[in-house]
Order: C-alpha cells, then structure tokens, then sequence
C-alpha cells in the first residue's frame, strides 16, 4: 500500500480542530478525551441553552485559542470555575469566539479575551471590566450572585449569617441576659427569614439551655472534626452551622 503524500496543516491549535483534522485525514473516530475542567465549554448549539437559562448567573469568556493574553487567563479562571463548581446557579462558561464568530459579533466582541456577565435577570449581557486576578473575580461574582465563597472555594465567614439573629445571639450566653425575651425575638425574626439556616439560631439556643455555653466550643470542635472527607455540600452545611455556633461565643 502506497504511503500518503504529506500535507501542511493549517487549522486552529485547539484540541478540536486537532481532532477534526486527524477524523478528516484518517477516517478514525477515537472516542473524545475527558477534559477535566469546571469551565463550561460553550458552543453555537448550546449557548442560549445554557447563557440564556433565566435560573442561573453566567459569566462567559470570548476567546481565540491563538490569544496570548487568552492562555495567559486560562489558568485563572479555571480556578475560578472550580471555586464555584458547587453553586448550582452560577456558570463559569467560556466559548471559542474565533471559530463561533458569529456569536462574537452578536455581542459585540472586538478583542480576546473579553468577559461579559449575563445575570439571570438581564441576558442581554453586561460587559466585565473588573480586575481578572482569582479574589477580583470572586469579589464580583460574590457581590452580583449573592455567593460567599473565598479563594480557596470554601465559604466566608459571613455564609448563612442573619444580622438580626447574629444580634440576638452575641448576647444569648451572657448571665444576665434574659433569655426568654431573646428567644422570642428570635422565633420572631426566623419566621420572617426566608433562609432555611435560620432554624440553626434557634437550635443553638436550645442546646445552650440545655447544656450550657459550653455546648458551643464542643459542637464547633465535632463539625469540624465530621466536615472532613464529607461531601462538598455537607461541606458548606457545616461551615455555615460553624459561622452561626460563633455568634454566641
């Protein structure tokens, strides 16, 4: 059997239009790599599926494969897309703008990398023009998508707190504090709170009763202790009991 002339190759230096040329030239169909990423790779066929999905806040960046400045970011935010890979309503999206040009030219881009926001509340898109270092990003997607993570993907301090109840327990432990009074402050405020960690206020407060302060420095030890090799949502359940545990310290 004759050998193949060889020819150039002049497409793009991703990995699929790697893949397309070799299927092209060999006819073979090798089953697709996994890419191990928590950036949601988009395409012309599911970007309204996805960007314009009016439960989610998405942020998606326009790039060419080609770009320096692209490649330079890529390590970034795929940080970023792992820091929030477990708020279920918040996207961290990227699409190849050189190949889906068409999309580019929709929203108006004009240089690589551009970022732009669709928040579920507005998918006509809002440029980002903040700084692209790991706690800039964070800092804007916490503000616009009422997230509380940190950059190192756990949550803040400030996750699950109700301010009204953070007030009520920062004088719960004291001896001459009336606890009664307090109690119904608080029952009065988590039935107005739509957070369903508000109960947590009130379940701290009954095992204070019940044991005493000591109960607090005990609890907080124990989850931290089980938060260790659980699951990521047991996770942030625990961190935000801790965050709550704390106020009455």
């Amino acid at each position: 059997m004759a050998a193949r002339p060889p020819c150039s190759y002049t497409g793009g230096r991703d990995l699929d239009s790697f893949v397309d040329f070799l299927i092209e030239k060999t006819g073979r169909r090798g089953a697709p790599p996994v890419k191990d990423t928590a950036v949601v790779e988009l395409t012309e066929k599911n970007f309204d599926k996805i960007v314009m999905d009016t439960t989610k806040d998405v942020l998606v960046e326009f790039y060419a494969p080609w770009c320096g400045h692209c490649k330079n970011l890529a390590p970034t935010y795929e940080k970023v897309g792992k820091i929030f890979q477990h708020d279920k309503d918040v996207v961290i999206a990227k699409i190849d703008a050189d190949k889906y040009r068409d999309l580019g030219s929709k929203y108006g881009v004009q240089g690589f990398p551009t970022l732009k926001f669709f928040p579920r509340n507005n998918k006509a898109g809002v440029d980002y023009s903040k700084g692209r270092t790991e706690s800039d990003f964070v800092d804007f997607i916490n503000t616009e998508c009422g997230t509380q993570r940190d950059v190192s993907g756990k949550l803040n301090e400030r996750a699950g707190r109700i301010p009204a109840l953070d007030t009520i327990a920062w004088g719960y432990t004291d001896p001459k504090a009336d606890k009664a009074d307090l109690r119904a402050k608080a029952e009065e405020q988590v039935a107005k709170s739509s957070s369903k960690f508000a109960k947590f206020y009130l379940k701290a407060m009954e095992q204070i009763d019940k044991n005493g302060p000591g109960f607090i420095d005990t609890e907080l030890a124990r989850l931290e202790k089980i938060s260790v090799g659980s699951t990521p949502e047991k996770q942030d359940e625990f961190a935000i009991r801790r965050n709550i545990l704390k106020q009455f310290q």
